[in-house]
């Protein structure tokens, strides 16, 4: 069936008065977009801008981060992890606020031995305080390819994604008292930094520096950024389709690790109220 004029300009106006909520999708650049900040000559980018690495080596490891700082938004990278034998290792790429009561939301990948698979760590920091640990093992090798991972921020939620796949959602629960990140923008950081003394089997794996340089690559940054919260929160205020919340419960049923909500030995009294809801 044919679109009337009538027809196509109301699909013009829809799609102006969407586009006037957004910013435009963009393709980062990581001289543009991104200051290396720590780790001498050991972060570098190259490709014109397309590509960045870090490496870590016996003494030091390296890190960047944003030159923007950003309020609500959809913020993808691509990542390819330390191979090989990356015991010992931590990637972290997250958002965070500055100050005693900063604002963070991770991803963390901790490295294992060769064969065995990384763990993905993630937590939300509100208002200074943590301690909301999920963790996963991933359906892939990290490592072998790049990936997409993904913080989708709104003021109703925070949803993390690998590869456009949901495998956590924070909810607002301000109403019941829990604070939300929604008044201090972040930047975007990473780093790659050895923690053996807990990143592997608590601490029980330690780097072999035998294998160093270890080195992580990062391309395809990209932002979808909101003008105001308010606009973000008009453009999409559900959460997941049925499609997108039956891959979260796929990825919480077969993949998830450890998740803070129940853990009974750590909250013995029930627990915290944000798991409620």
């Amino acid at each position: 069936m044919g679109i009337s004029s009538n027809g196509l300009s109301l699909v013009l106006l829809v799609g102006l008065v969407f586009s006037s909520l957004m910013v435009a999708t963009y393709a980062g650049n990581f001289h543009q977009d991104f200051d290396l900040t720590w780790g001498g000559n050991r972060p570098k980018i190259f490709k014109g801008g397309q590509l960045l690495s870090l490496s870590l080596d016996k003494v030091s490891g390296s890190g960047f981060q944003s030159k923007k700082e950003y309020l609500f938004g959809r913020i993808d990278m691509q990542l390819k992890l330390v191979p090989g034998n990356s015991a010992g290792t931590v990637t972290a790429y997250y958002l965070s606020s500055q100050g005693p009561t900063h604002d963070e939301i991770d991803f963390e990948f901790l490295g294992n031995l060769s064969g065995d698979p990384y763990v993905l760590h993630t937590n939300v920091f509100t208002q200074g305080k943590g301690n909301r640990e999920q963790q996963f093992y991933l359906w892939f090798n990290p490592s072998r390819n790049f990936h997409t991972y993904s913080v989708i921020w709104k003021p109703q939620h925070i949803i993390f994604l690998v590869d456009n796949i949901p495998i956590r959602v924070f909810n607002n629960a301000e109403s019941v008292g829990v604070p939300f990140p929604k008044s201090q923008p972040m930047r975007i950081y990473s780093s790659l930094w050895n923690a053996d003394d807990w990143a592997t089997r608590g601490g029980l794996v330690k780097t072999d520096w035998s294998k160093a340089p270890f080195t992580a690559y990062y391309r395809n940054f990209n932002v979808i950024e909101s003008k105001t919260s308010n606009s973000f929160a008009e453009w999409h205020t559900n959460a997941l389709d049925a499609p997108s919340r039956r891959r979260l419960r796929w990825v919480q049923k077969y993949f998830m690790i450890y998740n803070y909500c129940t853990d009974l030995k750590r909250f013995p009294q029930g627990p915290p109220v944000e798991c409620k809801h």
